[in-house]
């Protein structure tokens, strides 16, 4: 038994698909592309259709007073780390409120990546962004590129990171479309 998985399309229509259980991401890629007029990425249904619609065009902000005591927790612990009051935690956590295990699970793997490491806080910001510009997320483009720039990119900086990401995008495509083979001397052994 396949997946269902669907998009938007345009005001009225939306996209169905059907694709195997233990699909490669190849080829529900590749499926994906047959289908005329994708303009998101596909969700997996899950509850009525009208309630997939409404879930896709609708944005829930939950506000710290109005937050289940999971997620006043977890409003809390960012409130503290950042020295803001917790009814200014930025949308991002508003918006994962509503499922509080969640935003629990996501807080934990923030912070547990995005502190100093091997790799100092401009360069994760950096890296983060230049996922971020790939991905299309306005939201992150906007607030990794904020932190970015206040732990010291300039827009010299900026500006190459994007001639980075660009480039990369490109070639990225164009090996995958000529399927090259990897060469013997860039495997790890």
């Amino acid at each position: 038994m396949g997946r269902a998985l669907s998009w938007p399309s345009g005001r009225a229509r939306k996209h169905r698909i059907e694709v195997p259980r233990y699909g490669s991401l190849g080829a529900v890629a590749s499926r994906l592309r047959e289908v005329e007029g994708q303009v998101a990425p596909p969700m997996l249904t899950g509850g009525s259709q009208a309630d997939e619609e409404a879930m896709m065009t609708e944005t829930v902000l939950i506000e710290y007073d109005q937050a289940a005591p999971e997620a006043k927790a977890v409003f809390d612990e960012i409130a503290a780390v950042r020295g803001i009051d917790p009814r200014q935690v930025n949308n991002f956590w508003k918006a994962m409120a509503r499922h509080p295990a969640q935003m629990r699970r996501m807080w934990s793997n923030m912070r547990a990546v995005m502190t100093p490491g091997a790799l100092d806080m401009r360069t994760k910001e950096m890296l983060y962004l230049a996922v971020s510009v790939t991905n299309a997320c306005d939201y992150c483009v906007a607030s990794h590129g904020a932190q970015a720039r206040k732990w010291g990119m300039t827009e010299e900086m900026f500006g190459e990171l994007m001639a980075v990401v660009g480039l990369a995008n490109e070639t990225n495509r164009l090996a995958a479309g000529y399927r090259v083979p990897v060469d013997a001397a860039f495997k790890v052994p």
